[in-house]
C-alpha cells in the first residue's frame, strides 16, 4: 500500500474515533449506551444487525472458506438469512411485546422474568464470556487484515499479525468505550455501505481484471469451485445448528430489538438484515476468496482476501477498500464487546453486586468494564492466533453459547411447563457437553460436530429435570412473568 492509502485509512479511523467521543459527550445513562434510547430506525438497526453478524470474522473467514471451497462457502451465510427471518416472524413479536412493558437492557433480562435471578445470572456469564472469546476472533480479523495490507513490512512478515493484534486492538476497544451502542449503530450503517461499495465497485472488478476477464477466471479453477455442492454435509449441519440458534440467543440481537421504536421496526430490520447476509455477502465474499486462491496459491487462505487488497487495488483504491473490510470488523468486534460488558455490569453488578448504582454511575463503570475486557480480548486473539484461525474461534464462541443457551431459551419463549431448574439443568449440561468435546477434540459419530450434542444434552437435561423439578416448585418465581 501507498503513502495515501496509508493516509486514507488513517483518515478513516479518525473519523471513526471521533464518532465514539461525540456520542460519549451525548450519552446520559445505561440505556443511552446499551440500547440507544430505544429510538433507532429499522433501516440504521437492520444494516447493524447484518454488519455486526457478518462482521470481520465472517468476512474474513468466509474469504478463506471460499479460498478452500469456491461458491458453496456461501452456505455460511445462508444459515443467517433462515435465522434471521426465523426470529423476525416468531421470536420479535414475543420479546419486544415485554421489552414495551418492561424496559429490557439485556437479553437476561428476558430470561429473568421467566425463570428468576439465578438463572439469569448464569446465562449473563455465559453470554459474557462467550462474546468476550467472539470479540477475540473479531480482533483476530482485524490484525490478519491489516498483517496482509498495513503491515505487511512490519518486522517477521506475516508474524505482524501479534504487532497488528495491538494496533487494531486499540482502535476497537477506544471507539467502543467511548460511544456505547448508539454510536456503533449508526456507524455500523456507514460501515455497511463503505464495504459493499469497496467490494461490488472495487475489489471484484479490479480482481477479474487482474486474472484476466471473465474467462480466464472459469478456467482458473476445476469446475467444484463454481458448483453449490462442494461441501460435506457434516459440515453444512455444524453451520446450521451452530448459526441459526445464535439468533435466538445473542446479547448484540437483543440490544438491537430493545434500541427499535416497536415491533414493527425490528421485524423489518431482521428481513432487511437477512437479505443482504444471503445472497449479497454470501457469494461476494465467497467470490473474492476464489479470485485471491487464482492470484496467491500457496498462502493461508484467511490471508487471501487481505493480500488480495495490497497487492491488486490501484494506489488510493485499496486504502478504501481496507477501510472497508476493516469496518465490518469493527462492527462485529465493538457490538461483542459492548454485549460482554453489559452482562456483566447490568446483569452481574448492578443487579447482585451494587444495587444502588447511580444511572451515571452505572455508565462509567461500563465504560471501564468495556476497557478491561476489551484488553483480555486482545490478549486473546494472540492466543488464537497461535492455534488457529479467525473462523475457528468464532464457531467455537458461537458454539459454547448455543449449547447452553439455545434449548433453555426456546422453552422461555413456547413452553409454558418450562422450569427454572430445567434451564438451570439446560445450560450447565449443554455447555459444558460441548466445551468438554471441543476441548479433547473427541471423534463423533457420522462427523457431526460438538454443537449437535450439546444442544441434544441440554435439551434431555432441560426437559428431564422439568417434569422432575416442576414452575413453583423451587424459590425463583419472584420477578416471574407468563409469556
Amino acid at each position: 500500500m501507498s503513502a495515501i492509502d496509508y493516509a486514507i485509512f488513517a483518515a478513516y479511523m479518525v473519523g471513526i474515533l471521533w464518532v465514539g467521543y461525540y456520542h460519549f459527550k451525548r450519552n446520559k445513562d445505561a440505556e443511552d449506551y446499551y440500547v440507544g434510547g430505544r429510538n433507532v430506525s429499522a433501516g440504521h438497526v437492520g444494516l447493524s444487525v447484518v454488519a455486526t453478524d457478518v462482521g470481520g470474522g465472517f468476512s474474513i473467514g468466509l474469504g478463506g472458506l471460499g479460498f478452500a471451497l469456491g461458491l458453496s462457502a456461501s452456505w455460511l451465510l445462508f444459515t443467517g438469512l433462515i435465522g434471521a427471518w426465523l426470529s423476525a416472524v416468531f421470536i420479535i413479536p414475543i420479546v419486544k411485546k415485554e421489552d414495551s412493558r418492561l424496559g429490557y437492557l439485556t437479553y437476561p433480562d428476558f430470561l429473568r422474568t421467566r425463570f428468576g435471578d439465578k438463572v439469569a445470572l448464569v446465562v449473563a456469564v455465559v453470554s459474557a464470556l462467550g462474546y468476550l472469546g467472539f470479540t477475540g476472533g473479531q480482533v483476530l480479523a482485524g490484525a490478519k487484515l491489516s498483517a496482509g495490507t498495513l503491515f505487511r513490512e512490519a518486522p517477521g512478515g506475516f508474524a505482524s499479525v501479534n504487532f497488528s493484534i495491538l494496533v487494531i486492538g486499540f482502535i476497537i476497544v477506544a471507539y467502543t468505550v467511548l460511544g456505547g451502542l448508539k454510536a456503533v449503530i449508526y456507524t455500523d450503517t456507514v460501515q455497511w455501505i463503505v464495504l459493499l461499495f469497496g467490494l461490488i465497485f472495487l475489489a471484484i472488478p479490479f480482481s477479474v481484471y487482474e486474472i484476466g476477464g471473465v474467462e480466464a477466471l472459469m478456467d482458473a479453477l476445476p469446475a467444484r469451485f463454481y458448483r453449490l455442492d462442494n461441501v460435506s454435509w457434516s459440515q453444512v449441519v455444524e453451520w446450521t445448528v451452530t448459526v441459526i440458534p445464535i439468533w435466538v440467543v445473542a446479547m448484540t440481537l437483543y440490544q438491537r430489538i430493545y434500541a427499535c421504536k416497536d415491533t414493527k421496526s425490528a421485524r423489518r430490520a431482521w428481513f432487511i438484515a437477512g437479505a443482504f447476509e444471503y445472497p449479497v455477502m454470501a457469494f461476494m465474499g465467497a467470490f473474492l476468496g476464489m479470485c485471491a486462491r487464482i492470484l496467491f496459491e500457496d498462502i493461508d487462505p484467511e490471508m487471501g482476501i487481505p493480500i488480495l487488497i495490497g497487492e491488486v487495488l490501484p494506489v488510493g483504491l485499496a486504502g478504501i477498500v481496507a477501510a472497508a473490510y476493516f469496518s465490518a470488523i469493527m462492527s462485529t468486534a465493538d457490538s461483542c464487546l459492548i454485549a460482554s460488558s453489559g452482562n456483566i455490569v447490568g446483569d452481574v453488578v448492578r443487579r447482585h453486586i451494587a444495587p444502588n448504582l447511580t444511572d451515571k454511575g452505572e455508565m462509567r463503570l461500563s465504560q471501564v468494564m468495556t476497557l478491561v475486557l476489551g484488553v483480555i480480548a486482545m490478549l486473546l486473539a494472540w492466543v488464537a492466533a497461535q492455534r488457529g484461525g479467525v473462523l475457528d474461534a468464532i464457531l467455537y464462541a458461537y458454539s459454547f453459547m448455543v449449547s447452553a443457551l439455545f434449548v433453555p431459551t426456546l422453552g422461555a419463549y413456547f413452553w409454558k411447563k418450562s422450569s427454572p431448574a430445567g434451564a438451570m439443568a439446560g445450560i450447565l449440561v449443554g455447555g459444558t457437553t460441548t466445551l468438554v468435546l471441543s476441548l479433547f477434540s473427541v471423534t463423533l459419530p457420522w462427523g457431526l460436530p460438538a454443537t449437535a450434542f450439546g444442544i441434544a444434552a441440554s435439551a434431555a437435561a432441560f426437559v428431564s429435570l422439568t417434569y422432575l423439578v416442576p414452575k413453583g416448585t423451587t424459590s425463583s418465581r419472584r420477578g416471574q412473568c407468563s409469556l
